[in-house]
């Protein structure tokens, strides 16, 4: 059984010093310049000297202060309660999460992109009614929403009826109002981690803005995400993209936690998170979030490959070699999917998706299974997965 717990109240501990930090130096900066003017002119010196070994002291307090992580690293992801592929009723969708919380499940994902802004109100509607300080929740920023009858756009991936359009912004005030009114959504109180959404090459809806978005974000989403996370409203934040090079054009311009790197590690693809990003984020002590771990569900079954409708040449022969190695070792292909992308000590946390009662209970105990080595021998001897792909311990 893999062990996903990690050490949770030290770091909320440590989180609660740091951020009262500031006032603590301001006071004793005070009462130090305040009795300095009592001093004679011949101790200059000293009062120097302990300003000076005081901002040490903090400066290294600040050092050793650790990222945000979630709790678990199993997790549950929002895009089916958005209606992605098709339309899910909300009983349907409350009952799934339900589900998922029941199995264990204490890390949820979400978006107002999801359905344009359903995803929100159907995992709010469950999570409202729990301790917050029992699960950790991430959303998402760059689009505001705004109201609209019957929006529709070519190919977008949400079905149903949908009330609301959308515009980007990754502005600071931006950023700042999709925080308020992901908090209306939702009926919560506070957000954990929050993602700037889509801010990525591949995102043809940007057509060719990418560059400048990417910079509005630099002056406006990136900083002020920071000063949130100082004020102590989320506790950190990061990108939601689909591709590599945000997240590392992101590490060299900001002060990032975590990101949600979707489609970039699974048992299909996993090279360019692996040796690209994974040793730019340890350098940092950020973490990742491995978003469509299953590939959209195809490896768990569904005849379909990530969003975009299509299957990259050699794909389909890739997964057929998977099922073959699994079906040696008596391995449910999906539960292998979920372990793998789990495995790394980079990964904080591994979304799929459900939006039945089934999917949920069947994600949750993939993450609790235990798989026979000689499986995960067999995949490098296939050459499946690259020899430095780190394995899940049994």
């Amino acid at each position: 059984m893999m062990n996903f717990r990690s050490d949770w109240q030290a770091n909320e501990n440590e989180t609660h010093r740091i951020r009262h930090m500031k006032r603590r130096q301001f006071l004793a900066e005070t009462a130090l310049a305040g009795a300095g003017f009592a001093l004679s002119a011949a101790t200059p010196d000293i009062l120097s000297t302990t300003l000076k070994e005081y901002k040490m002291a903090t400066a290294q307090n600040l050092t050793e202060k650790k990222r945000f992580r979630p709790v678990d690293k199993a997790g549950f992801g929002g895009v089916a309660l958005g209606n992605g592929f098709q339309q899910n009723s909300d009983l349907e969708c409350l009952q799934a999460v339900e589900a998922a919380w029941n199995a264990g499940i204490r890390l949820f994902d979400t978006s107002p992109w999801y359905g344009l802004g359903i995803s929100e109100r159907r995992m709010g509607l469950f999570l409202k009614d729990q301790p917050r300080d029992s699960f950790t929740l991430s959303t998402k920023v760059g689009r505001l929403m705004d109201p609209k009858e019957d929006f529709t756009m070519e190919q977008i991936l949400w079905k149903g009826k949908l009330n609301f359009g959308y515009k980007y912004d990754y502005s600071a005030a931006g950023v700042r109002r999709s925080v308020e009114d992901s908090l209306q959504r939702l009926g919560l109180s506070s957000i954990d981690i929050v993602f700037i959404h889509d801010l990525s090459p591949d995102n043809g809806d940007m057509k060719d803005s990418y560059a400048h978005y990417f910079e509005e974000a630099t002056k406006g989403a990136m900083p002020e995400l920071t000063k949130m996370r100082e004020e102590g409203i989320i506790k950190g934040w990061g990108l939601g993209v689909n591709t590599i090079e945000p997240i590392l054009q992101t590490l060299s311009v900001a002060d990032p936690d975590i990101f949600l790197s979707a489609c970039q590690y699974s048992l299909i693809k996993h090279e360019d998170d692996l040796n690209k990003v994974f040793p730019k984020v340890a350098e940092r002590d950020v973490s990742i979030v491995v978003g469509a771990p299953l590939c959209a569900g195809f490896l768990s079954g569904k005849d379909r490959y990530l969003y975009d409708g299509k299957f990259p040449a050699g794909v389909k022969e890739k997964l057929n070699a998977l099922q073959r190695v699994a079906e040696n070792h008596a391995v449910d292909l999906r539960t292998a999917a979920l372990q793998f992308a789990a495995a790394p000590a980079e990964v904080s946390g591994v979304i799929p998706g459900a939006h039945t009662v089934e999917q949920a209970i069947q994600n949750a105990q993939s993450f609790k299974t235990k798989i026979p080595a000689d499986f995960w021998e067999e995949l490098k001897h296939e050459k499946l997965i690259v020899k430095n792909a780190p394995l899940p311990k049994a």
